[in-house]
């Protein structure tokens, strides 16, 4: 039975960190053989198929050695002495072996060509999936130093560098050994005294290409991070597309593109300087072997030393070095582009997670004895009760929430958060509130572990949320944040994002209670209307409604409101305060907002400044001691207007 798909990422991406050493990273090559552990046995058969195939490849030089035999000394060549003295069955002899050495050279070369290929197709396949798993477990500080286009860069353009040089450079590599190794065997068999001479370039050349491997590899590295920087641009760009169009600043966006692109340029211009000069120094290091095998062997041929054969073979054989050799070059070229790519693609797999998932599940304790929650009712909200398709079965938790002494920063920067204490209640709305930069947001995302604390604790029933799975602990939470993101897709594939397995009349179920289902209905398509890349076909508002609706659908015990309404006309944020106000019901809420009038009917409201707890209690009783959160108060509703 196949495993799942994550069950295989996961072991693959085990056994590779279990090969890793300091030693073993420090080169790409050694790091890609650690990762393709898994391919040995294909890798093997590739081998074997390309080196067989350059046998074969070179065998028709040798037919051809024997063909001048015959013509040349008949009855007495090597067929003749074998006992083969007709000549024209010798060369029945030699036209038989010729057909099944080009057959068996044709059948290797289909093989290593299909098994490097396959090889090259299946790697980048498991090599994009494990980087791009990997990238998800990694915390959001990771993503807000790094651009989306650099990464992407790594996923893509680094994979398929890759991939290029496994399709064929491998192979290359490989031949080019299997031939300087025969003929050189050949050579010393045929004919001592020329070999050395034919032979002598060679530890030259392979000299010269280390060389000039180690010139490249910073040359393709600096070419690597540049193209990272210009899909970087690129891809900033085209995501800010509206905004460059409204500042009419595409002369502007342009000119840094070419300063990009240039850079780009350059950096392959001084790769490419280098690497085009590889191939005509070996050509003339070949051609020296060359002329020394025409020469001094034509001279021993002459005098008898070397038969006519022999000395047909050696030249035929110099000649199959030089191409090769002189395609040599091209596949360093490829060589040094794929290992530049390796060590980026490599840095990122080896990049360690700071979040890591606990090992508790929701609903119970390490002993499995007691459940985080006490109620034995799915959480209904408003409308949904629990015999409605909605309400589907959550493990039993109350949603008590409890913040005791938590610090926290933003790396390299102070405390967005400091020593705060307080608890959210089971069941009920608790409100959070304060000026642009007092915390709340990042509240809101300690909630949901996308960042680690610095000291503290944070409880779910209990528990502290370290202790939980990372996946259960994000699926008991939904957020419905005033940045709503949707994918490209229908409407209804982004309400039941996350909830896969929902049928059609849950969805509808959901959007009714967001208020989304009737313009939903007016859409060219209602609930198959593709929504545009980040939902850019419709509205602020109907973004809003439709993210309600997925948190509806996902049915969680606690409900995070991160700013809902923040963005809305007065129209829309009515209509989606009445759907907020029945899927609150029952339900542990987190409302996070700068409107006060949203959250004045909240249980506990608390007023943070500077990440820290300033006040606390209800709207009424927060307004009567005229402090922070009364300011606040007379501000929005205009009584301060006048003196301002």
């Amino acid at each position: 039975m196949a495993l799942p798909l994550t069950t295989r990422l996961f072991k693959r991406r085990t056994a590779f960190a279990s090969h890793q050493s300091p030693q073993q990273q420090s080169h790409p090559l050694k790091r890609l053989l650690n990762y393709g552990h898994g391919y040995h046995r294909q890798v093997s058969w590739a081998i074997i198929c390309s080196i067989l195939n350059k046998v074969f490849d070179l065998a028709p030089s040798a037919l051809i050695g024997t063909a001048v035999d015959v013509v040349v000394q008949q009855q007495k060549s090597i067929l003749g002495r074998l006992g083969i003295h007709d000549l024209f069955l010798q060369l029945v002899v030699l036209s038989v072996a010729t057909f099944c050495i080009w057959g068996l050279e044709s059948a290797f070369q289909y093989a290593y060509d299909r098994l490097w290929r396959n090889l090259a197709q299946n790697i980048q396949h498991n090599l994009r999936l494990d980087a791009y798993t990997h990238l998800q477990e990694l915390e959001l500080a990771y993503f807000e130093e790094r651009s989306t286009g650099g990464l992407l860069s790594i996923l893509n353009d680094d994979i398929n560098q890759l991939e290029r040089f496994l399709n064929g450079g491998a192979n290359d590599i490989l031949q080019v050994v299997t031939t300087a190794l025969i003929i050189g065997s050949v050579f010393f068999i045929l004919a001592p005294s020329v070999a050395w001479m034919a032979m002598l370039p060679m530890p030259f050349i392979a000299w010269g290409s280390v060389v000039f491997q180690r010139r490249l590899a910073p040359r393709y590295a600096d070419v690597r991070e540049k193209v990272s920087l210009l899909n970087g641009r690129l891809s900033n760009n085209l995501s800010g597309i509206t905004t460059i169009k409204s500042f009419a600043t595409e002369d502007y966006e342009i000119e840094r593109i070419t300063i990009d692109s240039e850079a780009y340029r350059r950096s392959n211009r001084r790769a490419i300087a280098l690497s085009a000069a590889f191939i005509p120094l070996i050509r003339i290091l070949v051609l020296i072997g060359f002329l020394a095998t025409l020469l001094y062997g034509g001279q021993l041929a002459i005098a008898g030393r070397l038969s006519v054969g022999s000395y047909s073979v050696l030249i035929f054989l110099t000649q199959s070095l030089l191409w090769p050799l002189t395609r040599l070059g091209e596949t360093f070229d490829l060589y040094q582009r794929a290992m530049a790519s390796t060590n980026r693609v490599m840095d990122l797999l080896n990049t360690p997670i700071a979040i890591h998932s606990g090992h508790l599940s929701l609903g119970r304790q390490s002993s499995g004895s007691r459940e985080l929650g006490g109620g034995s009712q799915p959480i209904g909200s408003g409308d949904v009760t629990p015999n409605s398709p909605l309400a589907a079965h959550t493990a039993r938790i109350d949603g008590d929430i409890w913040l005791r002494d938590v610090t926290f920063a933003y790396h390299d920067r102070q405390p967005v958060i400091e020593h705060l204490s307080l608890h959210i209640p089971a069941g009920k709305t608790t409100a959070i509130v304060g000026a642009t930069g007092s915390g709340k947001s990042t509240l809101v995302k300690l909630l949901l572990r996308l960042y680690e604390i610095r000291s503290g604790t944070i409880t779910l029933d209990g528990v502290d949320i370290r202790d939980l799975k990372l996946q259960e602990l994000r699926r008991a939470i939904g957020w419905v944040s005033q940045d709503v993101f949707l994918f490209h897709g229908t409407v209804a594939e982004n309400i039941a994002y996350g909830s896969f397995d929902a049928s059609k009349s849950d969805i509808t179920a959901a959007a009714t209670i967001a208020e989304a289902h009737e313009f939903i209905q007016e859409l060219p398509q209602g609930y198959d209307t593709i929504v545009g890349e980040r939902g850019q076909k419709l509205s602020g508002g109907q973004r809003q409604r439709l993210a309600i609706a997925r948190a509806i659908l996902k049915n969680p015990p606690i409900l995070i409101l991160d700013e809902a309404t923040s963005a809305v006309d007065n129209e829309t944020e009515a209509a989606i305060q009445r759907s907020l106000e029945r899927i609150t019901v029952g339900r542990t809420t987190v409302a996070i907002a700068h409107r006060l009038s949203t959250v004045r009917n909240a249980d506990c409201i608390y007023v943070m400044e500077h990440g820290r707890l300033a006040e606390r209690g209800r709207h009424e009783d927060l307004v009567m001691q005229q402090g922070i959160y009364a300011g606040l108060w007379q501000v929005q509703t205009g009584a301060k207007t006048g003196q301002q």
